[in-house]
């Protein structure tokens, strides 16, 4: 992948370099812009999300890229939990007040260390299960599947919402030492920014898109 320019400015050339020097700094110049810095959550992005119609109601499937610090991994071995959250909400537009939230959902997932065993202990609404690994935690904690988050007959055909997925480190369930040491940490704030994207009630309750 192409690396974005040097965009510092040159040393002032000799007089007789300025000719040159100006073209330099210009197409510099153009480089940068075609080049923009981007801009993404520290340690956590999505990478796909679907929301489908079942015959066990409205579920979704989501993944995320997660990059866990060495310090959180430590924190873990140390015996300290860690809590992380996937939230999810549909909403509808409303001309006349606020939006209207028609789904909010929390899934939570516990990732403690079991020392006799040498083993991670990952838990999703009271179930558990035992991982050697942590890029086996990482790869557990960044899939999301068959989430129930409405039952069937919960929308309408030609409802029309505005869906929201983001997944974050829950730091307020440290203890409250560690909670302080977490302030301004970079390591510490993992967090993806809000995606969201609109989806339809069809005719026959499926979702689109």
């Amino acid at each position: 992948m192409s690396q974005p320019p040097d965009c510092t400015f040159l040393q002032t050339p000799s007089p007789t370099g300025r000719g040159r020097s100006a073209l330099v700094i210009a197409v510099a110049f153009v480089l940068c812009l075609l080049f923009p810095v981007v801009a993404r959550a520290d340690g956590v992005q999505l990478t796909s999300v679907k929301l489908d119609a079942t015959e066990d109601g409205y579920q979704l499937n989501a993944d995320f890229e997660i990059l866990l610090a060495s310090s959180l991994l430590e924190t873990i071995r140390k015996g300290v939990p860690l809590y992380f959250v996937v939230e999810f909400e549909m909403s509808r537009g409303r001309w006349y007040w606020l939006d209207e939230v028609s789904i909010r959902a929390t899934r939570e997932r516990r990732v403690s260390y079991l020392p006799l065993a040498e083993q991670y202990r990952l838990n999703t609404a009271g179930i558990s299960q035992n991982l050697s690994t942590a890029d086996d935690v990482r790869r557990v904690l960044s899939r999301i599947r068959s989430w129930t988050i409405a039952e069937r007959g919960k929308f309408k055909p030609g409802d029309k919402f505005e869906a929201a997925i983001r997944f974050r480190l829950d730091t307020a369930q440290l203890p409250k030492p560690f909670q302080l040491n977490t302030f301004g940490s970079r390591e510490w704030n993992l967090s993806s920014d809000w995606h969201r994207w609109t989806v339809t009630i069809g005719k026959d309750g499926s979702v689109s898109p």
